[in-house]
């Protein structure tokens, strides 16, 4: 399978997962984008040194992952690409922070190491936690609460586009580079000099199929707007798993709970 097959697999699968009929899917979608942009807003509220109080965040995620049913395993193959780039953002800060603020065994530990682990483990958590909201809840869905909270239409309709039709884009990427393979048999990979013809070719390519995308959504009476799914109305126990959530975040938030586990087996 190529690479932009696989890349197609994926989002697939990632679609099918938000459509599966769980009980976590079934929530409002305004519920789980509130729950979740508090979560990252208590995430990297955390000082740069507070690496004791952040870890207490890393029950969240878990906890989701195991009540809706997600493999673990499967999210950190999907995210394999943006989890090392969000982990260089501290990378540099040992360099330029060698105060030494405690000492484990013979080893000194300086400031700028506990900032970078700290760095990295809140862009883990808020990658982890937006995994969890697409895999749990449809795009529409997630639209739809964007409207809710009233961003601004034009942007919700761009997201709702680039997610329904970058399918398209891979696939006729795939069918380029299936013609160029069958033309160049035995040859690895696409060679240099043909980069930018393959590129010119996709880009008008592009063009006629949005013409055509174009034309087929004015037939149908488009007027700027995306339907983004039937409005909701929100179930008592989306209520409850509101403040539940909300409550539980505060006080991961506020207490150290990783020490005060640590204490109860010392």
């Amino acid at each position: 399978m190529s690479d932009l097959r696989t890349a197609k697999h994926r989002i697939e699968t990632l679609e099918n997962l938000a459509r599966e009929d769980k009980w976590v899917n079934r929530l409002h979608p305004l519920i789980k984008l509130l729950v979740t942009f508090y979560f990252i807003i208590l995430t990297v509220s955390f000082s740069k040194y507070d690496l004791n109080g952040l870890l207490g965040m890393i029950l969240y995620p878990i906890g989701l992952f195991f009540l809706s049913d997600l493999s673990f395993s499967a999210a950190l193959k999907r995210l394999r690409i943006v989890l090392p780039v969000v982990c260089v953002v501290g990378l540099f800060n040992p360099f330029f922070d060698r105060t030494v603020v405690a000492h484990l065994g013979g080893f000194a530990i300086t400031g700028g190491f506990i900032s970078m682990i700290t760095l990295m483990v809140k862009g883990v958590l808020t990658v982890l936690a937006s995994y969890i909201l697409i895999a749990t809840t449809t795009i529409e869905g997630i639209c739809f609460a964007l409207r809710l909270l009233h961003v601004p239409r034009i942007l919700v309709t761009e997201i709702l586009l680039i997610d329904r039709y970058i399918i398209l884009l891979l696939t006729e990427a795939n069918r380029m580079i299936q013609a160029y393979s069958l033309r160049a048999p035995g040859q690895k990979g696409v060679a240099y000099k043909v980069w930018g013809s393959l590129v010119g070719q996709l880009l008008l390519r592009s063009f006629d199929r949005a013409d055509e995308v174009y034309a087929g959504m004015s037939l149908r009476g488009f007027n700027g707007e995306f339907p983004t799914g039937k409005p909701r109305h929100t179930s008592p126990g989306g209520v409850v798993y509101f403040i539940v959530m909300i409550i539980l975040l505060s006080l991961l938030r506020i207490f150290p709970v990783m020490s005060l586990i640590g204490g109860l087996f010392v």
